[in-house]
C-alpha cells in the first residue's frame, strides 16, 4: 500500500470557510479515485504547523493506483480550486507501508 500524504500553506487572504471546503472537495473525492483504501482531510491545529494549514491523505492499494490518481479530471478539479483560493505552497511525501 501507499500513503499519499499532502500539507497545504495557504495565502493570508484565504478564509476558514475556504479551508473547509478545500476539506469537503478532498473528501468527496473518493467515490471517483480508484484503488482507494482510505481517504482522510483536515485543517492543521498544530503549533507546530509551519504555515501548513490543510493536511490531506490518501491510502492506495498499490503505486499503480497513485499514479492514476493525478490526472484523474475530479482531482484535478479539487487542484484547481486549491490554487483558486491561494495555495501558496505545498509538501507531498509518498511512502510505501
Amino acid at each position: 500500500m501507499i500513503d499519499h500524504i499532502v500539507l497545504v500553506k495557504f495565502a493570508e487572504t484565504t478564509t476558514q470557510e475556504q479551508l473547509q471546503e478545500v476539506v469537503d472537495r478532498f473528501k468527496a473525492l473518493r467515490p471517483h479515485l480508484t484503488g482507494i483504501v482510505d481517504i482522510q482531510a483536515g485543517i492543521n491545529f498544530s503549533e507546530k504547523n509551519q504555515g501548513f494549514q490543510v493536511v490531506l491523505s490518501v491510502r492506495f492499494e498499490d503505486k499503480a493506483a497513485l499514479a492514476a490518481y493525478g490526472p484523474n479530471p475530479e482531482h484535478q478539479a479539487v487542484a484547481a480550486y486549491i490554487r483558486e483560493v491561494g495555495r501558496v505552497d505545498s509538501l507531498i511525501v509518498d511512502i510505501e507501508i
